[in-house]
């Protein structure tokens, strides 16, 4: 696994990071990092414009993980999902230590989408992957403020 960012943030702080995130970034570029699904085509044209600066620089590792989570709370609290700390065998697989789980019991990564997005280009869409997500609520539903704190319990 590469590293990430230090310390490397579980599951129940990752609203407070992304929180922590969205406000550098609004300090420094003042983008529209709103929660809204339509701000995930932002993330994808950041992350462009970071792979077209990198000629001779290093990974942007941290930009990129917080760019991801950020995308993984919009699909927390647009879409229903929730964080969840990824086992050993799950964190080989993903190459990150959380992932978003859904309702419906996948577990997606947009913190690696955001690190395809930077590797691959175009073709891994970040705001795509939101409209792959099963069981997500409408863009324009109800929603919870801050999405459900924990995974739901057994179906009643």
């Amino acid at each position: 696994m590469h590293p990430i960012v230090d310390p490397v943030p579980t599951a129940p702080q990752m609203r407070e990071y992304v929180a922590e995130f969205v406000d550098r970034v609004n300090a420094r570029a003042r983008l529209p990092l709103d929660y809204s699904v339509k701000s995930l085509r932002v993330v994808d044209r950041v992350v462009d414009g970071l792979r077209r600066g990198r000629a001779g620089r290093a990974r942007p590792v941290e930009t990129l993980f917080g760019l991801g989570a950020y995308a993984g709370e919009v699909i927390v609290r647009r879409a229903g999902g929730f964080w969840v700390d990824l086992g050993a065998e799950q964190r080989e697989l993903f190459g990150q230590p959380v992932a978003v789980r859904m309702p419906d019991g996948r577990s997606w990564n947009p913190i690696g989408k955001v690190a395809k997005r930077f590797d691959y280009g175009a073709e891994e869409s970040v705001a795509l992957l939101y409209l792959q997500l099963h069981g997500r609520r409408r863009a324009g539903g109800p929603t919870h403020p801050g999405g459900p704190a924990r995974p739901p319990g057994p179906p009643r």
